[in-house]
């Protein structure tokens, strides 16, 4: 699950995209292509809690925005994941790459601070990054949520301090220095002695790529959640590893996308080493939508990214936090050889969340009443059998602003703005109650250019109702 990468940015999705993705392009040819698949939120840390959980991030104490640092864990430690899930069924679990929904961190003696705080938060200031105690045991993380193995970041590894790979519970080196002068659009913070943000990628790669290895032996199936941070910004030539830097005609986040296809890559080449090709199914998709291009210091104007006439996010409207479908439209492929049918597609609708269910389906389990709320089996429409009526008939989104909308079959009610809901241009504010909002018929209007919230107020009650009834009752399922 890329972070940040568009509609548009892959070759399969849009043949003049600017950047070669041959890997995710063979994928596409050897399985599944979704045009109907979407994120929960259009930022990633609710995306990554609805992921996990087959729950919306809006039902837990995140109601908008991401998590900056030090937050604590945000998915409880009673709630099922797919991994714990899969690990009751016998498989053998693994996050690797970034985090992104709270750890639990420790601060040194005598310094006191509420981790308890009411989310969200901003950044952390230097003296609470100075306090605390990278030697602790780090808890409710991935371990305690179902992962055998956890490598990876707590945030973002590019962007989000601390800067500095945790391996299971504990730092693999301490974060022993502040780090003053950030990269462009990167944040202080603190930082292991050796960090370099082009490493970051290549080195979760290199772990998958371990772990796949050292299943090679076993019986058991296994899970690989495998979260990179391209191509997240800052996107400049620093960040971009020597060997991925003009790969793309679309400047360093071009090149950040190839770096996401070369990951992919090496998973492929290590199943295919490993003899796990043929009984593995993969996923490949992005956790929202992306931004128009590398952002130009100092630029204030309206859209202030070099965009090398290439569509990030396709014919979508808007960007990622954005409540329009560039925000949340995601590329998802799919391939399980000889039970996917090669070279395939479908239009079906489809949520990321969807994971649990479907993930289930497949080990011939249940999902519990209370878990998975907002999660479908869709194991179905991979397989391009056709049910009598669709079996995801409705998605609700969230911009980073806090931004509702509700997609009900061939409709989309964004509730509350006539604006984005998101911070890129053009920039949204949050909901405001008794503003007018936004009707689309998105199958007739994909480009969300002819608002008909004038003009069918019985629908928007319909939608309306139908929002109020999910998050009164505590899940989605129809």
């Amino acid at each position: 699950m890329a972070d940040d990468m568009g509609y548009g940015d892959v070759g399969c999705y849009n043949p003049d995209s600017k950047i070669p993705t041959p890997n995710m392009d063979q994928l596409a040819q050897e399985g599944i292509l979704c045009t109907d698949a979407h994120s929960p939120a259009a930022v990633c840390t609710p995306t990554r809690y609805g992921v996990l959980t087959g729950r919306y991030c809006w039902r837990s104490r995140l109601k908008r925005g991401v998590l900056y640092g030090y937050e604590p864990p945000l998915i409880e430690p009673e709630r099922l994941t797919v991994a714990s899930l899969l690990k009751d069924a016998g498989y053998n679990t693994a996050c690797v790459g970034k985090w992104h929904l709270g750890l639990g961190f420790s601060t040194k003696s005598g310094y006191d601070f509420d981790f308890n705080a009411p989310l969200p938060w901003s950044n952390a200031g230097r003296e609470l990054e100075e306090n605390i105690d990278f030697s602790a045991p780090i808890t409710g993380g991935p371990n305690d949520l179902g992962f055998d193995y956890f490598y990876g970041n707590s945030g973002c590894p590019t962007c989000q301090p601390p800067y500095g790979f945790i391996e299971n519970n504990h730092f693999v080196e301490i974060p022993s220095s502040y780090h003053e002068v950030p990269e462009f659009t990167s944040r202080p913070g603190m930082m292991t002695p050796d960090w370099d943000h082009k490493d970051a990628d290549p080195i979760i790669a290199q772990k998958a790529v371990e772990y796949i290895e050292k299943q090679a032996d076993s019986e058991d199936p296994f899970f690989l959640y495998l979260t990179p941070s391209a191509p997240h910004e800052p996107c400049t030539e620093a960040v971009v590893p020597e060997f991925a830097r003009g790969q793309s005609d679309a400047g360093p986040r071009g090149d950040l996308v190839w770096l996401v296809d070369w990951m992919v890559g090496e998973v492929m080449q290590a199943l295919d080493r490993t003899g796990k090709t043929d009984n593995t199914l993969i996923f490949a998709t992005s956790d929202n939508g992306a931004l128009p291009g590398d952002r130009i210091q100092g630029d204030n104007s309206p859209m202030p990214y070099h965009l090398y006439d290439h569509k990030s996010c396709g014919d979508w409207r808007g960007y990622k936090a954005h409540i329009w479908e560039g925000g949340h439209r995601e590329p998802l492929i799919a391939r399980w050889p000889g039970v996917i049918e090669a070279n395939s597609e479908t239009d079906e609708l489809i949520c990321l969340t969807d994971l649990m269910a479907t993930c289930a389906a497949i080990v011939g389990t249940d999902v519990p009443d209370d878990a998975g709320q907002d999660s479908c089996n869709v194991l179905p429409n991979l397989l391009n059998e056709q049910p009598e009526k669709p079996i995801r008939q409705v998605i609700v989104h969230h911009s980073s602003n806090g931004v509702f909308s509700i997609r009900h079959n061939e409709w989309k009610l964004i509730l509350e703005t006539q604006g984005s809901g998101g911070w890129p241009p053009p920039r949204g504010e949050g909901p405001k109650q008794g503003t007018p909002g936004q009707l689309y018929h998105i199958i007739d209007d994909p480009s969300e250019t002819d608002n008909l919230w004038e003009t069918h107020p019985a629908k928007i009650q319909e939608l309306t109702s139908l929002l109020e009834k999910f998050e009164q009752q505590g899940h989605s399922r129809l």
